[in-house]
């Protein structure tokens, strides 16, 4: 990754950090990646505990790696520890990330859940259904808005800006599988395209 921050850590700092990513727990509709943008903009841009090369380079990481889509959050907490003092506090800031993202939404979830299957009948269940989905896309948006910011998004970039009009399309009208979307992105990446 990137040359880590020296940074200084109080109590407070820590609850802060955990406080944050609880109450973004309870915005995740959509999964933990919608709220990226207002992580950017509390670890980056706000406390300048992350830079935007390694906010950048945890989500690529994670979303790489197989697994669960909310391992950003693990690398990102990481880093913030990692530049708070080494791995010890690094392992701090993955639980405390982890478990403030983690914990509020999955008891909401439960408790909604239950409740949306004994009640789903109503119309108030069924409308409520239907409204989340243009509010999950609007937040995907927002969040690829802010990855792509981070490299410049110059208009000589527009092989990139092609490539990803493509593949948004491609996923939106087909069924194709993304896996597919990925090997071609890479190959064009290796052959220097894009």
């Amino acid at each position: 990754m990137t040359e880590p921050i020296a940074l200084v850590f109080s109590l407070y700092d820590w609850l802060s950090l955990f406080l944050h990513y609880l109450t973004l727990s309870l915005l995740s509709v959509g999964g933990a990646i919608t709220t990226a943008p207002d992580m950017h903009r509390f670890l980056v841009d706000q406390q300048h505990w992350l830079s935007d090369a390694q906010f950048n380079a945890s989500i690529a990481i994670a979303q790489a790696a197989p697994g669960p889509n909310v391992l950003f959050v693990a690398l990102l907490g990481w880093n913030v520890g990692l530049n708070a003092g080494g791995v010890p506090t690094g392992l701090l800031g993955v639980f405390l990330a982890l478990a403030g993202i983690l914990i509020p939404s999955t008891v909401l979830t439960y408790a909604a859940a239950q409740w949306g299957q004994r009640n789903r009948q109503l119309r108030l269940v069924r409308a409520f259904k239907q409204g989340m989905a243009p509010i999950v896309v609007a937040l995907l948006i927002a969040t690829a808005w802010i990855l792509a910011g981070a490299n410049g998004g110059s208009p000589k970039d527009w092989p990139v800006w092609l490539v990803t009009a493509v593949t948004a399309l491609l996923v939106w009208r087909t069924r194709l599988h993304l896996l597919w979307l990925l090997g071609a992105g890479a190959l064009l990446g290796w052959h220097g395209l894009i």
